[in-house]
């Protein structure tokens, strides 16, 4: 059973990130596997193949967590992306308004794991809505496809999918790499994916080590940025709903859908751990 419900944790965690908007960190958080998964990536010590030492690297792989998971958010990139790819062109309205209850919904499951509000937090909250706000400027840079910047984005966009509050997805969109990743994807275009894997790799080890020190020593600071990172990024799915024009009861229930959801799925999993 814990197994199964790891790989479901991972199918949501795939289906988030494959979403501009939505962060598969924040799915993370809500099913309560978070904190697990950054420790279990900080351990990851490749100085130790590098060595020679096969023996103690292998100790370290939390493989009951990583191999369910990993096999659920690779499935669900691979089929949710192509559905995503389809939505956000054919349907932009109604898709983005169920990310924007998604996106409203997780910083008041983040809220109640911050303590007291000081102006501390509150600063860190600001700064963070600031940087979204401004990061999420409907603008999207138009950037060659060259393998380096690939590698680059693919450091980048890991780095924000195991973030709450931040999209991997949105990241790529604004860099120009979004369609052209899923595409790859499709397509089976293996060295794009290699060079992209490669980066968000490098990227993941990298990072999870600095995020799983910042959240034992300083938690309650980075929960309250990320909480203002996700409103700020609700600047993308309100204009992405207004630029379409079609506002109508439907666009409402979905955006109420979403909001539920998240509720629903803290809920569940809080039973399970």
């Amino acid at each position: 059973m814990e197994t199964l419900l790891i790989f479901l944790r991972g199918l949501l965690m795939g289906m988030a990130d494959a979403v501009p908007g939505v962060s598969g960190g924040t799915i993370a958080f809500i099913t309560g596997i978070y904190h697990r998964l950054i420790h279990a990536i900080s351990k990851i010590h490749i100085s130790l193949l590098i060595k020679g030492n096969f023996k103690k690297f292998y100790k370290n792989l939390d493989l009951k967590l990583f191999i369910p998971l990993g096999a659920g958010i690779a499935i669900a990139l691979f089929t949710f992306s192509k559905l995503m790819g389809y939505l956000l062109t054919n349907k932009p309205s109604l898709t983005f308004a169920f990310f924007f209850g998604l996106i409203l919904a997780s910083p008041v499951v983040l809220f109640k794991s911050i303590g007291k509000i000081d102006l501390k937090k509150i600063s860190f909250a600001v700064i963070g809505f600031v940087g979204a706000y401004l990061l999420s400027s409907p603008t999207t840079f138009q950037i060659n496809h060259s393998l380096p910047f690939i590698f680059l984005a693919g450091a980048i966009a890991i780095c924000a999918m195991i973030l709450p509050g931040i999209s991997g997805a949105f990241l790529l969109l604004l860099l120009g790499q979004y369609h052209y990743i899923i595409t790859a994807i499709h397509e089976f275009n293996f060295k794009i994916l290699a060079v992209f894997g490669l980066g968000a790799l490098t990227g993941i080890l990298a990072f999870s080590k600095l995020l799983d020190y910042l959240m034992h020593h300083f938690k309650s600071l980075v929960l309250s940025f990320l909480i203002g990172l996700m409103l700020g990024s609700l600047r993308i799915p309100i204009a992405k709903v207004v630029e379409d024009g079609s506002m109508n009861i439907l666009v409402l229930l979905l955006g109420v859908l979403g909001f539920l959801l998240v509720f629903i799925m803290e809920w569940y999993f809080a039973k399970k751990v």
